[in-house]
């Protein structure tokens, strides 16, 4: 009989293989039972740790969060401008480090307070900036959720950053949509170039949240 002993299961455990597994499998295929067997314990003993899958996706999103924060220090000169474009394109290259990231993502909950240090801070810096609480919250979730949507879209065509799914090849889009000029050449502004395209999406939302705002 071994007596090597393993590492007690507990919940950064199971959400650690879980998200190891997902760049497998896909959110799809991630399932309690494969991430049991990965463990070396049955399926049951995970439900004392989560009720059900979407507990464990909260988790997940949670470690993806902390993961992503981590030695991170908040630059206290930035402006409201600067914290916005940093905190978003932190959040794609986090989602974009595993298959699935921004459905994982998308809809959970955090299980702790870490996110509140940042929440916090950011809600500070654009309410010392002319925002009202209400502004300041509408103006975070809207980059947020554009971050999110972007990110969705972007892993739809590339699950990971190495590959890209059957389907969407430009060429071939153009020459289906060839009776339809424009809408065949805005493939490759579509679904190329997703650096850039991101980039200039979240310069309109910025600049979309001054003029709404009426702060500078």
């Amino acid at each position: 009989m071994s007596t090597e002993r393993r590492a007690p299961l507990d919940r950064k455990r199971v959400a650690d293989t879980a998200l190891r597994l997902l760049d497998e499998a896909g959110l799809d295929g991630l399932t309690l039972r494969a991430i049991a067997r990965e463990l070396d314990v049955k399926a049951p003993a995970l439900y004392w740790h989560f009720k059900d899958k979407q507990a464990l996706l909260d988790e997940m999103a949670t470690e993806m969060y902390r993961r992503m924060v981590a030695g991170i220090a908040l630059d206290p000169a930035d402006t409201w401008q600067d914290r916005t474009r940093k905190a978003n394109h932190g959040l794609r290259a986090a989602l974009l480090a595993y298959r699935d990231g921004a459905k994982v993502f998308s809809g959970s909950r955090f299980t702790g307070t870490d996110h509140a240090v940042q929440m916090e801070e950011n809600l500070r810096l654009f309410t010392a900036a002319g925002f009202t609480l209400a502004d300041a919250v509408r103006a975070s979730s809207t980059a947020y959720a554009y971050t999110i949507g972007f990110v969705t879209e972007e892993q739809g065509v590339h699950p990971r950053p190495d590959e890209r799914r059957e389907g969407f090849d430009v060429a071939e889009r153009a020459r289906l949509l060839a009776e339809f000029p424009l809408s065949a050449k805005a493939g490759a502004e579509i679904f190329e170039d997703y650096d850039r395209q991101f980039g200039e999406g979240l310069e309109i939302i910025v600049a979309g949240i001054a003029a709404r705002y009426g702060v500078r």
